[in-house]
């Protein structure tokens, strides 16, 4: 006999009948089945259990960036008209759609740098708290 489930009792009882036990067909308690309900609630608590991890997140993410990714290429890609680009001294002739790429990853570059020198600086104030 298999091992029921966490949560089970260990000998069976008249309210428990293992997996390969349930009731079937014309017996008397296969209308009345507390281990469905059971095993209903436990998957249900198994779902909320895992619903939000890191692993979903990155999944999400990765999602949400290819649909990003596809969208850039989409709009480079109809927007291949160059346009001559003036910064101080360089002059440069790009296509629209990549010199906003270019401006859009500097401005995350920026934006990174911005937020892991504040992480930085509150790492280390709890670090000399902590002293």
């Amino acid at each position: 006999m298999t091992q029921p489930p966490e949560g089970y009792p260990q000998e069976p009882t008249g309210d428990y009948l293992p997996p390969n036990q349930a009731p079937q067909g014309n017996h008397p308690a296969a209308e009345d089945v507390p281990v469905a309900d059971h095993r209903d609630e436990l998957n249900r608590q198994a779902l909320e259990d895992v619903k939000h991890t890191r692993t979903r997140a990155l999944w999400v993410g990765l999602i949400a960036g290819a649909i990003i990714t596809l969208l850039l290429l989409i709009f480079i890609v109809q927007n291949v008209d160059s346009q001559s680009i003036h910064l101080l001294f360089w002059t440069v002739d790009l296509p629209l759609g990549v010199s906003l790429l270019i401006a859009a990853i500097l401005g995350a570059v920026i934006t990174g740098l911005v937020g892991s020198l504040r992480m930085y600086q509150v790492r280390r104030a709890v670090n000399k708290a902590q002293k």
